[in-house]
């Protein structure tokens, strides 16, 4: 019986995740730490509602078996590139420092297809730059998801996603760009949780392809 910790739980991957872990007897806890209340009633579940920016009143929290690092953010809804590197990066390597501190002994990433820390783009330089430095974390087991493009139901609309998304599943019908093709939160979600139970020793980098045939594992 495992104890999740989750941040990012109110973004679509994240709250699938929730959903998805409420529902498996492999985990009897779920701990989220968030901005806002998720609303749910559930035993299995124990919310954080906290201030990303004050993590001397979190840290010593950051218990459990594996930490689940789904925050995401975007230009338009942070602000500006400053704000968007605070969620995407520092927040989640904040929380990581906090996990391997405490123990946690397994780290699963959510990052981005063509994450590169020498990136001249800003998202995948900003997410290469965040894989880079967790794999330098004392963890027993990380674990790098890459999805390509996400598409499912959000709170707030995206309408850059919503045509990103059409144009790909058209290009990809024709066979062009598989490596890119959208994949679902709910998908997402089902390796981030596989790559957990897994938890193999040392670092784990799945690509998009490996995370569609990780997400069909039982």
């Amino acid at each position: 019986m495992k104890t999740a910790v989750i941040i990012g739980a109110t973004g679509m991957v994240g709250n699938n995740l929730v959903q998805l872990l409420l529902h498996d007897d492999r985990f009897s806890r779920i701990i989220v730490f968030v901005r806002r209340s998720l609303q749910i009633q559930d035993n299995k579940l124990e919310e954080h509602i906290i201030d990303f920016d004050k993590p001397e009143s979190w840290m010593h929290l950051v218990q459990g078996d594996i930490l689940f690092s789904a925050l995401g953010s975007t230009i338009k809804q942070a602000g500006s590139q400053d704000n968007q590197y605070k969620i995407d990066y520092t927040y989640q390597y904040s929380f990581a420092q906090a996990a391997a501190k405490n123990q946690i002994p397994t780290l699963v990433l959510v990052s981005a297809a063509g994450a590169n820390p020498k990136a001249s783009i800003f998202y995948s330089r900003m997410k290469g730059e965040l894989e880079r430095d967790v794999k330098t974390l004392p963890f027993k087991s990380v674990n790098i998801i890459r999805p390509g493009l996400l598409h499912g139901t959000r709170k707030e609309e995206r309408f850059g996603e919503n045509m990103a998304y059409k144009a790909l599943k058209a290009i990809n019908a024709i066979g062009l760009f598989k490596q890119y093709r959208p994949i679902s939160g709910e998908t997402v979600a089902a390796a981030l949780r596989n790559a957990g139970l897994q938890a193999k020793p040392g670092l784990n980098n799945y690509t998009l392809t490996e995370v569609f045939d990780l997400a069909d594992q039982a």
